[in-house]
């Protein structure tokens, strides 16, 4: 029987050290502030939820949150306009443009994205932090928050990939692409597999450690599952459920009760790697604003093996990062004259 690995009380430790960490630092700066802006077109009603929980979670923390709310009919230069203004406002340390864009004037959402000053781009998701990654150059850009919280958990259970097999099921640009570098840049072994994969079985049942980010309802079987393997699953897939207080049910990736039996740590869906998003991306936020006061040191998050590469990866200071902003605007020009 496997041992759940429960993200909701890793995401919580998380942030009480990042709120701990936050007036400690007041203590000799009292004008230290971290903030987060969230820039949202439209209203769709899942993207107010997910600003909501980050909202909240700021408040607790002690991040000036802020929830920028720019009606549907926004053209897209004054969508760059207002993330231009952020790039450049002092009080603002990340910037979230939140997708899937409500809108009725066909923005460009990968070139407003990459509009973003990588020094804020505290979800990892500019060509500039996405490149860097790619790279290994892991000190001098900002992570995904969902496969580097995956990261965390992994650790969690006691794990060191380095030498591991690993297998990641998925290659978006948001879990599956970043979690397959941050594992190979970690000295994992890993196979990326994804709808064009035959026989998926057989490259899970090698795994030591299998990743699941595919978004299909319990695509992955348990039989698969390599025993003592830790099984990470990144899936939420909503199912209409009477039985439940808000009427839906939440599915992962992976067929938990069955591969509960054999893997040796799982996560659960809800409850896995959902909180831990939220959580890094708090605490991103937070090293950014380090970084502009010029404040060195990283705490640790975790009690496990992948803090000290985390804290490599957020000890190299303001220079880096904040050096990016005019290679970002003059890609940005290229990509607008590219689209003339």
């Amino acid at each position: 029987m496997a041992t759940v690995i429960k993200g909701t009380a890793v995401a919580k430790k998380v942030r009480q050290s990042l709120r701990d960490e936050i007036l400690e630092i007041q203590k000799e700066k009292p004008d230290f502030k971290p903030g987060l802006t969230v820039v949202q077109v439209g209203d769709r009603p899942d993207s107010n939820v997910y600003i909501g929980a980050k909202v909240k979670a700021c408040e607790e923390i002690g991040i000036n949150g802020v929830h920028m709310k720019l009606p549907p009919e926004t053209t897209q230069q004054e969508l760059i306009d207002a993330i231009e203004g952020l790039n450049v406002d002092p009080n603002v340390h990340g910037i979230i443009l939140q997708v899937p864009l409500d809108c009725t004037t066909g923005i460009d959402e990968t070139l407003c994205t990459n509009v973003l000053s990588p020094s804020k781009d505290v979800d990892g998701l500019t060509d500039v932090n996405a490149g860097r990654l790619a790279r290994g150059d892991l000190k001098r850009c900002f992570t995904p928050c969902t496969p580097t919280g995956c990261m965390v958990l992994i650790d969690e259970a006691g794990v060191d990939v380095k030498g591991k097999n690993v297998c990641v099921v998925g290659r978006s640009k948001i879990v599956g692409a970043p979690m397959h570098d941050l594992l190979l840049w970690a000295h994992g072994t890993v196979t990326t597999c994804h709808s064009r994969t035959p026989d998926l079985g057989y490259h899970i049942r090698q795994a030591d450690v299998v990743v699941v980010a595919a978004g299909k309802k319990e695509l992955v079987k348990g039989e698969w599952i390599k025993p003592g393997a830790v099984v990470i699953d990144c899936g939420i897939n909503p199912e209409p459920d009477a039985t439940k207080k808000s009427g839906v049910k939440l599915w992962g990736d992976v067929e938990y009760q069955a591969a509960k039996q054999v893997a040796g740590a799982i996560t659960p869906v809800p409850g896995g790697v959902g909180p831990m998003t939220v959580a890094l991306l708090m605490r991103n936020t937070v090293v950014s604003a380090k970084r502009m006061h010029g404040i060195t040191g990283v705490r640790s998050y975790s009690t496990a093996s992948y803090t000290r590469p985390i804290a490599a990866q957020l000890g190299g200071g303001a220079r880096g990062l904040s050096t990016s902003t005019n290679f970002a605007r003059a890609g940005l020009s290229l990509l607008q004259r590219l689209k003339k």
